[in-house]
Order: structure tokens, then C-alpha cells, then sequence
């Protein structure tokens, strides 16, 4: 959630920034008013229960008449101290309920638009031509059943429609990659961690994924849980309702987890192989750092993706993820798009949002500095979701007859193969 006292101070801040998302303005001023029946109430709540203990001294100095009407008196007021405690009460719930609806604050460098209007900010290796190398490149699943890697048929007929199967040297690219990942990200401080696959409501509520994400979220009713989409959700709670030093921070995490969504919205999309699917594995990079060194955190996240998608030798883009495509927790946003070759675009394969102190005012977690205690700044970084970025690899990495080229940087984490040979025509 935002801060209350920016809200008062720059409220056109705060419109600006719903609109440019697209989101509901009108939110605000309903903020607003109930933020000032909340400190109103409160303060009439204040005086009333002043007067009321004031007058209990009088009482018991007053005799006679005086007292009688001292009383009388006493217990208007108690009526009264009831009454402004319920409305102090509901003003102060409302003000939650809508604060929790209001999105993070967007960068104001952050271009403004829709899914369409990001910006490209730079591009990074070489889009092969399969057309002069003399062959059709061919898709994912192809190959992956080639190479006896993916098998979405009986993860169909097991699961249902956008699940899978990966088998043989699909599951051991999937190893070598989660193996490669966390070793890049051990090296760069991060502590691994596995984390839970379930959580509570408090923790999704918290990273901000039962807003506009609600619909893609799996909730198993019987026990009031919730199946993360990203372990981003575990590593925010981690550190809920604490107080962390700033002489420990930065804290880095690297998490790995399985993933699940519901994939809402996404009917008729991706619906061929596993680049849109149900459940996934991914690691993700979490942080948490001081206000003021966010943004250069998120560079260092960026910085960390552009290290992996470099060492897979795949050619990808950087984005500046458009206003209106942002989660609800992210203050900015940047994707890295890699080259698909038979879609014959860039398509996501991770993404890194700075948070600014919106998870960690609804989750808790404090900084201590100097005896003073303040929000911090949460960010989150995909290192690598599994299925996409094995399409990526056996498309960009295909041979004319089928196999696919092992990436040197994985190459250790299977047995040094440097080829991965069809098992299939």
C-alpha cells in the first residue's frame, strides 16, 4: 500500500498515476474522504474519552444536585465514547479496505499506455537466419519430442489441458537450468532458498496478487490457502511483521518453487507446447534494501538477468514495461523479451519489478536506523522460469537434424553433453 500522508500531501500524484494505469481515479477521492472520517472520528473520540475521565474526578468531589447531574451527564457521555469508537472504528476499516485496493505508485519515467506502448531499451545478440543456413526451424514441441524431452499428451490426459510431462533430457535441461541459475545467483550473494508452495492469505493479500491477479490464482477453499504463482509471494513474507536492521540489508534471496496459475484470460493463446502452462518451476530473485537504493537494485537485478540470458547465448530484448501492463505492486518494470524463431518474435522470459515500500507496509516489515524505524523497499527478478526458457533454448539452438545445441554454460550440469540427439524421426 501507499503512504497515507503522500496521499494527503500530492493526491494529483496519486490520480496521475491510477489514470496512467488505466485504473479506477475516482478511488482516490474515496480514499481521501474516508481517510478524513477516519482522523476526524478519531479525534472527536479523543476529546470525548478526555472529557470522560475528567469528569470521573469531578464525580467523585461532587455531592447532592452537582453529582446527580455529573452523572447524568457521565452516562450521555459514555453513550457518546461508544458511538464515536464504532464510527472511529468503521472509518478506519474503510480506509484499509480501499487503501489495499489503490496500485503502487508509477515512476514517473515509466512510459504510459497499454500492453503495446513499452519501450525497447536495448537488444542484445544475433537473430539467426535458418533460411540461409538452408533449413525450417522447427518449434519446440517438435523438437522436444524428438529428443524425447516433452510430452504434453499424457500430461493432458493426466492433468488436463496446459500441463506437461518433461522426460528423459528434458528433465535433466530442466536440473542442469534451475543447477545453473542458483550457482550464477550464489555467486552474486544470494541466499538459496526452497520455499513453500502454499501459503496463507495474508502473504498473497500482502505481495498485492489478490488485486487485479486474483483470477489467476489457485485457492484450495477447505484450508483457506493459496498456490503461489512465484515464490516472490514466500520471500516477501518471509521477513513479515519484523524489524530488520540496515546494517544487515541488502538481503538477497533466490528462490525456487513450483509455480501455478491459472492463466485467466489466456484462451486461444500459447496453447500449442509449454510456453503458456499451468504449473511451472522457476527461480526468482528477491531483495530488500533501503527506499533510496531501490532503483539502483533494480538495475543490479536487470544487470543479473542480461548475465543469464547472455550465458544461454539466446538473443533477447529489455523492455520498459508500459503503465498500464504493470502488476499492481510494481512501481516500474522491466521484461527480458528473448527471440522465439517460429514465432518470429520476442516473447517474455523474465521480468524485474522495483516495489518501492508497497508489499512491505501491507506485509510489515521495517528497517531500523539509528533507533529510527521506517518502511523498506522490496524488488523482485525472474532468474528462470523453466518451460520458457527451454523453448527458447531448443529454437534458438536447434541443428538441421533435429538436435539441439547445449549452451557451454550448461553443459556441466549434463554430464558435459554438448548435444542433445533426437531419440525420435
Amino acid at each position: 500500500m501507499i503512504d497515507l500522508r503522500l496521499l494527503r500531501e500530492d493526491p494529483d500524484r496519486v490520480r496521475a498515476s491510477q489514470r496512467a494505469r488505466g485504473e479506477d481515479v475516482a478511488l482516490v477521492d474515496a480514499l481521501l474522504s474516508a481517510d478524513e472520517r477516519r482522523r476526524s472520528s478519531g479525534v472527536r473520540f479523543d476529546e470525548l474519552r478526555a472529557e470522560q475521565k475528567s469528569l470521573g474526578k469531578l464525580i467523585g468531589k461532587a455531592a447532592g444536585d452537582e453529582k446527580t447531574d455529573l452523572l447524568k451527564r457521565a452516562d450521555q457521555l459514555k453513550a457518546d465514547v461508544k458511538a464515536a469508537d464504532a464510527e472511529r472504528a468503521a472509518a478506519d476499516a474503510e480506509t484499509q479496505e480501499l487503501l489495499l485496493k489503490l496500485s503502487n505508485l508509477v515512476h514517473p519515467d515509466v512510459p504510459v499506455g497499454g500492453e503495446e506502448d513499452f519501450v525497447t531499451l536495448e537488444t542484445h545478440g544475433t537473430i539467426r537466419d535458418f533460411a540461409a543456413e538452408g533449413f525450417e526451424p522447427r518449434d519446440h514441441l517438435e523438437l522436444g519430442q524428438r529428443l524425447g524431452a516433452i510430452d504434453v499428451e499424457r500430461g493432458a490426459k493426466v492433468s488436463g489441458s496446459r500441463f506437461y510431462f518433461l522426460t528423459g533430457v528434458g528433465a535433466l535441461l530442466e536440473l542442469a537450468l534451475v543447477n545453473a541459475a542458483m550457482a550464477q545467483a550464489t555467486a552474486a550473494g544470494f541466499t538459496p532458498m526452497l520455499t513453500p508452495a502454499l501459503v496463507r492469505p495474508q502473504s498473497m493479500a500482502g505481495t498485492g496478487f489478490l488485486g487485479q491477479a486474483a483470477q489467476d490464482v489457485y485457492h484450495l477453499d477447505k484450508d483457506d490457502l493459496y498456490l503461489v504463482g512465484t515464490s516472490e509471494v514466500a520471500l516477501a513474507a518471509y521477513h513479515m511483521d519484523e524489524i530488520l536492521e540496515a546494517d544487515k540489508l541488502p538481503l538477497r534471496y533466490a528462490g525456487f518453487s513450483p509455480c501455478f496459475r491459472r492463466e485467466a484470460g489466456s484462451h486461444g493463446k500459447d496453447t500449442r507446447g509449454i510456453f503458456r502452462v499451468h504449473q511451472f518451476d522457476k527461480v526468482e530473485m528477491f531483495s530488500y534494501v533501503a527506499p533510496e537504493d531501490s532503483q539502483e537494485e533494480h538495475r543490479r537485478l536487470l544487470a543479473w538477468e542480461k548475465q543469464w540470458l547472455t550465458s544461454l547465448e539466446l538473443p533477447f530484448r529489455v523492455i520498459d514495461v508500459a503503465s498500464g501492463d504493470l502488476g499492481s505492486s510494481a512501481a516500474r518494470k522491466y521484461d527480458c523479451e528473448a527471440w522465439i524463431p517460429t514465432q518470429g518474435k520476442y516473447r517474455e522470459l523474465t521480468s524485474t519489478s522495483d516495489c518501492t515500500e508497497f508489499q512491505s507496509r501491507r506485509l510489515q516489515i521495517r528497517m531500523r536506523e539509528d533507533k529510527k524505524v521506517r518502511p523498506l523497499a522490496t524488488l523482485n527478478g525472474t532468474l528462470c522460469a523453466v518451460p520458457r526458457t527451454i523453448v527458447a533454448i531448443l529454437e534458438n539452438h536447434q541443428q538441421p537434424d533435429g538436435s539441439v545445441r547445449v549452451p557451454e554454460v550448461l553443459r556441466p550440469y549434463l554430464g558435459g553433453r554438448e548435444i542433445l540427439e533426437p531419440v525420435a524421426k
